[in-house]
C-alpha cells in the first residue's frame, strides 16, 4: 500500500505542476500562444505520461471523483478509497507550493487565481452556479466511462493512457471557459490554497459535482456497460486498470 499511495501522491503532483503550471507561467503570456488549446493538452500530458510511468503500481488514479468511481463500478476496494483521497490531495497541495514558489520568484506577481476554479465572478467566462454544477457533473461522469471502458477487460490492452490522456483534454477544451475545469477535487484543493480570490469559498462545489458525476459514471458502467468485471475476475488488480 505504501507504494500505492506515493504513486498516486507523485502522479497527482504531476498532474497539478505540469496542468496548472501550464496555466499559470505560460498561459499568463500570450505571445507564447499556448492559450486553452495549450492548457488543455499539458493536463492530458500528465495523465498519460504518469499513467504510463506509474499506473501499473497504484491504478494511476490522481483524483478522488476517479477513485470513487471505481469503487462504484466495483474495480476499486472501498477500504483503499481514503488512503487514496488523501496521498493525492497531499500530492495536490505540495505542487501548488512547488508551482507558487516558481511563479513568485518573477517580479510584480500576483497569485490571482493560480489557475483556480470558479463560477460566478470567477469563471473565466462568467458563467453561474447551474451551468458550471452541470458541466462538471456531466464532463465527470463520461471521464468516468472513458476511464472504465479503455481499462476494461474487452479493451485493446496498452492504449488506457492515451484514451484518458485525450479524454481530459477534451474535457478541459469544453470547460475551461466555465470553471477553469476541474473534475478533479485534489487538483481544485491544491491552488485554491493559494489563491487569492474567493476561490476556497467555492470550493466545495468543486468536490460535490465531481463525486457525483463519478457516482453516475461509476454506475452507468456497472449496471449498464460492464461485462460483469469485479475485482475477482477483471484479471488483475483493478487498481492496475486506471
Amino acid at each position: 500500500m505504501v507504494r500505492n499511495l506515493a504513486a498516486e501522491f507523485f502522479g497527482t503532483f504531476w498532474l497539478v505542476l505540469g496542468g496548472c503550471g501550464s496555466a499559470v507561467l505560460a498561459a499568463a503570456f500570450p505571445e507564447l500562444g499556448i492559450g486553452f488549446a495549450g492548457v488543455s493538452l499539458a493536463f492530458g500530458l500528465t495523465v498519460v505520461t504518469m499513467a504510463y510511468a506509474v499506473g501499473g503500481i497504484s491504478g494511476g488514479h490522481f483524483n478522488p471523483a476517479v477513485s470513487l468511481g471505481l469503487a462504484i463500478a466495483n474495480r476499486f476496494e472501498w477500504k483503499d478509497l481514503v488512503p487514496y483521497w488523501i496521498a493525492q490531495v497531499v500530492g495536490a497541495v505540495a505542487a501548488a507550493a512547488v508551482l507558487y514558489a516558481i511563479a513568485s520568484g518573477r517580479a510584480g506577481f500576483e497569485a490571482g487565481g493560480f489557475a483556480s476554479n470558479g463560477f460566478g465572478d470567477l469563471s473565466p467566462g462568467g458563467y453561474a452556479l447551474q451551468a458550471a454544477l452541470i458541466a462538471e457533473v456531466v464532463l465527470t461522469a463520461g471521464f468516468l466511462i472513458v476511464i472504465l471502458g479503455s481499462t476494461s477487460r474487452a479493451a485493446p490492452a496498452g492504449f488506457a493512457p492515451l484514451a484518458i490522456g485525450l479524454a481530459l483534454t477534451l474535457i478541459h477544451l469544453v470547460s475551461i471557459p466555465v470553471t477553469n475545469t476541474s473534475v478533479n477535487p485534489a487538483r481544485s484543493t491544491g491552488v485554491a490554497l493559494f489563491a487569492t480570490t474567493e476561490a476556497l469559498s467555492q470550493l466545495w462545489l468543486f468536490w460535490v459535482a465531481p463525486l457525483i458525476g463519478a457516482v453516475l459514471g461509476g454506475a452507468i458502467w456497472r449496471y449498464v456497460l460492464s461485462p460483469g468485471e469485479t475485482p475477482a475476475n477483471v484479471g488483475q488488480d483493478p487498481r492496475e486498470h486506471a
